[in-house]
């Protein structure tokens, strides 16, 4: 009786498939397999015309805006004072060119670096190089770099508000 049942299923089956493959005008190249090729021709197939539409011309205030945010994107959050290029490539992108967390008045994913000390700094660092500290981020930028290299970031880190200073100061 099962297999009767299961036969008589599977004969069902292949029936429907083989109806859906004739009538559907799809799969014999009929006119709705031509949608994207008769498109916009207007050849009266109640396909509708495609209609290019003009942009809106912006005001100058709009394109000033642009201008002034695509500059801003252009030059990032361009530091006040001097950083090293190996803290821009390394740092800069979570922390901000300037250790403040921030880029153009918004919170960047790293905290804010800007008035830590030279051995909180270095020992946090040496915590993320040794995994004692969880950030993968961190890990895989540090993992390749020796003592030396993290007292050099540390020192650098910690003297950004004693430059700062110096720059006000001019």
């Amino acid at each position: 009786m099962k297999n009767i049942i299961v036969g008589a299923l599977t004969l069902l089956i292949i029936g429907l498939m083989v109806f859906t493959a004739m009538d559907d005008a799809v799969y014999h190249g009929g006119e709705h397999s031509k949608v994207i090729e008769d498109f916009g021709t207007g050849d009266g197939k109640g396909q509708k015309m495609a209609t290019a539409t003009a942009p809106t011309e912006k005001s100058d205030r709009e394109k000033e805006d642009e201008a002034l945010n695509a500059l801003r994107d252009k030059a990032g959050n361009a530091g006040a004072f001097k950083v090293s290029n190996e803290y821009k490539s390394k740092c800069s992108s979570c922390h901000g060119v300037n250790g403040s967390g921030f880029q153009n008045g918004k919170p960047m994913m790293g905290p804010k670096l800007f008035g830590q000390s030279e051995e909180k700094l270095y020992k946090d660092l040496a915590d993320f190089k040794a995994g004692r500290k969880e950030n993968m981020i961190m890990r895989g930028l540090l993992i390749k770099l020796n003592d030396d290299d993290l007292k050099r970031f540390a020192k650098e880190i910690g003297e950004f508000p004693a430059r700062a200073k110096q720059l006000a100061a001019e």
